[in-house]
């Protein structure tokens, strides 16, 4: 289990390879200056709930992951990631399991 840090310390605990999927969705959006919400829910060993963020690139942001190597990369869902973060809901955290059923309901899905 990794931690995305995110302003003047708040940790969230994020799985090591959804994490590094969600590095590179959250990197692309920040690298062109955009603000935007991104949503997960809590799992109920962890207390249950739901978090929400407002990532803006004006505040610090770190990705702390525990393994040493990275992940391969699933391009389908960093496509529904990226896709999710233009609804109101703002970026929805899904399983890898999901993403492809994300894109398919999709309306931009062709």
């Amino acid at each position: 289990m990794g931690y995305l840090i995110y302003g003047s310390g708040a940790e969230y605990e994020i799985e090591d390879r959804t994490l590094a999927h969600l590095k590179i969705a959250v990197v692309a959006k920040l690298r062109l200056q955009e603000s935007f919400l991104i949503n997960w829910t809590v799992p109920a060993e962890d207390g249950s709930g739901r978090v929400s963020l407002w990532l803006s690139p004006a505040v610090p942001l770190q990705f702390r992951f525990a393994g040493s190597r990275p992940p391969e990369l699933n391009r389908v869902w960093l496509e529904a990631l990226a896709q999710s973060s233009h609804g109101t809901r703002g970026m929805i955290v899904m399983p890898e399991s999901d993403a492809e059923a994300f894109i398919e309901a999709s309306p931009r899905a062709e």
